[in-house]
């Protein structure tokens, strides 16, 4: 079974502020669970506190706390672009990321039909 993947964000105005794109592109991707927050932690060495007030929207992560999750997380990425005005940008981002699981996709089922 494939993994779910895909990335079906709303428009920067319905994300709405930084904070609050941050927090929408964390619970997609990772849910609303505390182990949701130990992973971001994880992620960034920020504290528990401070991961858990991004989650809520309340701040959103600055410096190098956005570029740790820019690195782990391609949500973050895909809403900060959406965001930013760069929509075009995102979605090329996404197509990449298809095309890499199109040919995973293709890989399995040749190996399935050559073990037939």
């Amino acid at each position: 079974m494939l993994p779910k993947k895909g990335i079906v964000f709303p428009s920067a105005d319905e994300l709405g502020t930084y904070s609050q794109a941050i927090a929408h592109a964390l619970k997609y991707e990772l849910g609303s669970t505390h182990q949701a927050a130990k992973t971001v932690m994880k992620w960034t060495g920020a504290g528990e506190r401070t991961v858990k007030n991004w989650l809520a929207a309340k701040s959103g992560p600055s410096g190098e706390h956005l570029v740790e999750l820019i690195r782990r997380s391609e949500y973050v990425l895909h809403a900060l672009l959406v965001i930013g005005g760069r929509p075009q940008v995102a979605a090329s981002q996404s197509l990449v990321a298809l095309k890499h699981q199109l040919a995973k996709a293709i890989e399995q089922i040749d190996a399935l039909i050559a073990d037939d």
